[in-house]
């Protein structure tokens, strides 16, 4: 899909001065590759000024000149939308690269893919998408190699192809399947369910929201769903199939054990596998702070919520095998261990069935009355099984560096299913049968990428304070390191979220034109467990963009590249990464593309559901928070008259997570404060948003702007 094709437009307030109006001829901007473009559009200032109390010191004020742009709805920010869409189509327009682009983007995403089965008695269910379509499709195949079944035609969905469709879950006897329908990369999404016995839709539907948890009862009869209802909470309830979703019983979310749950309280639902039980997880924030886990017996009339954990700073995480729970968590083990649960007893007085290690354990799953342990060492996955009473069996042998998955499977039943991908290697999906230890490939991509031309490697680099960063490195092989050549470096370093050497069509396609790419693994995610993650929250979130910067300083040093040929691109907390990086150190990079960003940090936690990761960032309106976000916020430390590098901001209406008010405001201010004739645009999408779900046309015509935009500023 093209940008919106829509002229500048010109338009006013009668109350204020706020306009949107034609570039002026003046200031002229120059890309690389003989592209032009006049200066970018006129955007007025109306500024608005806050008074920030901050602890032991005199109040702050704070001057926001494009607070009307937070507005998404007025005529105003649809017309300035629509003049910069416009003047980033000028920029596209002269990019002689771009049809080359979009053939090579084609070639790497237009392939057929597959998701990991879920294993219902013969039957085999998963999404599969075919070269020539737009949206996967879900399917049904009776027996392991049998013949695929088309339940749910994905292409259908709407006229422009821009809604995609997920399982969401099947019964135990196979009988029912919920599945989600999503419209562009919206998070919320409607819910439906399919008879599996007679192939027909069921007639209740879940309305399109934001849901944490839907499960349908053993006897197929009834769903429990949680729903979030956004600025309140999320709550549970029941619904009867063959009633109306309006009278739905609420049976969880205002408050429990006295205390009121709120907006940033995460609350799913699941019934057990047996049917025995209803479990709510309670999430306190994003990354959780606490997670606490509740039970309601299903066989008893009226029965109450009892803890089985509740009351403790910790993260736990159960799956259970009959009547039998067991926990991952990180108490008092910040590198996760397993513990089984005892209802009525303190996690103190569990026994430890897998303990604590050097390598922090990133997902357990149990299969065929064994745990499957996924750990990462250095960033590297290793997998292996243990008996119910934690005696080591073996290992998964994964094939090389890269990120493998945890074995998906049943509690009960010996067929599991992994995958495994790197930088460099189309995933994989393989099938393990738990008895014998045999592994298949079950399914392989067919993307058009010889990986054996291409080599990837792991380095060490030093961060600012000492700290060791590991970071991995991909490119040809022979390709030279003599600082001329192009490099795409992305990252992230957050919510304890492990940023592994994964399969990306757009990293792949750099890497085929020559380019290095980099994935340096900050400080904020997972890697190294949660002591890794607490080294970047709160008043320590300079460390990330620390650890960032010396990544790149190694690769310059090391010569992989040189600051005008280093490109980098990030999204989300990724996208704040990107807007630390053009404003604290502009001089590293050639050009930036931004995607989805979190930018005005002083303000997130009044869009969307921003309030929910101020456990992770902390809140501008706390006195004693307020001073260390205000030093870093992108937004507030954009400098007039500096020599900025070429950037994309990329967002647009579909994201529903972090508000495109971000990239909305940053961009007429980064225009209008660079001195250095270097394009900076805005690429706003109407459907594209965080979750996935966007057409391959549009997918594809989305990442070959992104990466032509960032091949051609490099050169």
């Amino acid at each position: 899909m093209r940008l919106l094709s829509l002229a500048i437009l010109c338009s006013a307030v009668a109350s204020s001065t706020v306009v949107v109006a034609s570039a002026q001829a003046d200031n002229p901007i120059h890309g690389k590759d003989g592209i032009a473009l006049p200066a970018p559009p006129v955007v007025a200032k109306n500024p608005v000024v806050d008074t920030y109390k901050v602890a032991g010191a005199p109040d702050v004020q704070v001057t926001d000149n494009y607070r009307w742009l937070e507005d998404a709805k007025s005529p105003e920010t649809r017309a300035y939308i629509a003049a910069q869409n416009a003047y980033t189509q000028k920029y596209l327009d002269q990019l002689k690269s771009l049809p080359e682009v979009r053939t090579g983007m084609s070639a790497l995403l237009r392939t057929d893919t597959m998701s990991t089965p879920q294993h219902r008695g013969e039957r085999y269910f998963f999404s599969r998408r075919g070269a020539d379509e737009n949206q996967a499709s879900i399917y049904m195949r009776e027996g392991l190699h049998g013949t695929d079944v088309k339940l749910i035609d994905g292409s259908t969905l709407s006229a422009d192809q821009n809604t995609s469709v997920n399982i969401v879950g099947i019964t135990e006897d196979g009988s029912l399947m919920t599945y989600g329908i999503r419209v562009g990369g919206a998070d919320e999404q409607e819910i439906h369910f399919l008879d599996l016995k007679t192939r027909t839709q069921k007639s209740d539907i879940l309305p399109s929201a934001r849901y944490s948890g839907i499960s349908v009862s053993l006897d197929g009869k009834s769903v429990y769903y949680s729903k979030l209802f956004p600025h309140v909470a999320t709550r549970v309830f029941h619904h009867v199939f063959g009633t109306d979703v309006s009278t739905d019983v609420k049976i969880f979310g205002d408050e429990y054990n006295g205390q009121k749950l709120g907006e940033i309280d995460e609350v799913g639902a699941r019934v057990t596998a047996n049917g025995h039980y209803l479990i709510v997880n309670i999430s306190h924030g994003t990354p959780a702070v606490h997670v606490y886990i509740l039970l309601k017996d299903l066989r008893v009339a009226d029965a109450p919520f009892v803890p089985l954990v509740y009351g403790i700073e910790s993260r736990f995480r159960e799956f259970n095998i009959g009547d039998d729970f067991f926990i991952d968590t990180d108490y008092k083990a910040p590198n996760h261990r397993v513990l089984k649960a005892v209802l009525g007893k303190s996690p103190d007085e569990w026994p430890t069935v897998i303990p604590e290690g050097k390598d922090v354990i990133e997902s357990v799953s149990l299969v065929d009355h064994k745990f499957y342990v996924l750990r990462l060492h250095d960033v590297k996955s290793e997998l292996t099984f243990y008996t119910l009473d934690g005696k080591a069996g073996g290992t998964i042998q994964y094939p090389g560096i890269g990120a493998g998955s945890a074995l998906a499977g049943r509690p009960e039943e010996q067929d599991g299913f992994y995958s495994f991908q790197s930088i460099i290697s189309p995933p994989t999906i393989y099938h393990y049968d738990t008895r014998t230890g045999k592994s298949d490939v079950f399914y392989a991509s067919k993307v058009p990428f010889d990986s054996k031309a291409y080599e990837l490697k792991e380095v060490f680099y030093t961060s600012k304070d000492g700290t060791r960063i590991p970071m991995f490195i991909a490119g040809k092989k022979g390709l030279k390191r003599d600082g001329s050549e192009r490099l795409l470096m992305t990252g992230y370093g957050g919510f304890a979220l492990s940023e592994r050497p994964v399969w990306d069509p757009e990293y792949a396609w750099w890497m085929e034109q020559g380019g290095w790419f980099a994935l340096p693994d900050l400080r904020g995610g997972n890697e190294y467990g949660e002591a890794w993650h607490k080294q970047a929250m709160f008043e320590k979130k300079q460390n990330v963009f620390d650890d960032w910067y010396a990544a790149a300083e190694y690769l310059i040093h090391e010569k992989y590249t040189s600051p005008k040929h280093f490109a980098i691109r990030g999204r989300s907390n990724g996208g704040l990464l990107m807007g630390a990086s053009m404003t604290q150190r502009p001089d590293l990079w050639g050009a930036i593309w931004c995607g989805y960003p979190l930018l005005d940090m002083l303000r997130y936690q009044k869009f969307l559901i921003g309030r929910t990761w101020t456990t992770e960032y902390g809140n501008a309106e706390d006195p004693t928070q307020f001073a260390y976000i205000y030093k870093y916020s992108p937004y507030q430390h954009v400098v007039a008259g500096t020599k900025y590098p070429a950037i994309m901001f990329f967002t647009g209406d579909g994201d529903t997570r972090v508000d495109p008010m971000n990239a909305r405001k940053m961009t007429p201010l980064m225009q209008q404060s660079s001195s250095s004739g270097r394009p900076i645009i805005l690429h706003y999408s109407v459907k594209g948003g965080h979750s996935a779900g966007v057409s391959q046309t549009q997918l594809v015509e989305d990442y070959a702007d992104e990466m032509a935009f960032l091949w051609t500023e490099t050169k």
